[in-house]
């Protein structure tokens, strides 16, 4: 290591193929470098951080829906929970309660394919 050079400090630099010469054969020295690929965030410029508005998968309205639906379906266990027969055995249990649920999973399915406003 050389003695000029604080212990840690080294400088890294990139060598362009191009630049390198070599003097071993005729052949080697008429050989061109591989050409140098360029990814595709190098050329376009990242869409998400030069724009304020980021696209959401679904409108406003498609995530009312769902919370709507994620509220039915609460609802309908809530019903299930109330049913004071042995086991729930009752009406809210075994009828009134899945009814309710299942409309919310229904709405739920409709939510996610609903069409956003462009």
């Amino acid at each position: 290591m050389a003695k000029d050079k604080p212990y840690g400090s080294t400088t890294l630099t990139r060598e362009d193929p191009a630049q390198k010469t070599t003097s071993a054969t005729p052949a080697a020295s008429s050989a061109k470098p591989a050409p140098v690929r360029s990814s595709v965030a190098d050329s376009e410029p990242n869409r998400r951080t030069n724009s304020r508005e980021v696209a959401l998968p679904f409108g406003r309205k498609n995530y009312t829906l769902m919370l709507i639906g994620i509220g039915v379906i609460l609802a309908g266990f809530f019903i299930m929970s109330l049913d004071k027969e042995e086991f729930g055995f009752g009406f809210l249990g075994l009828t009134l309660g899945p009814i309710v649920v299942m409309s919310g999973f229904i709405l739920e399915f409709f939510a996610i394919l609903a069409r956003p406003k462009a």
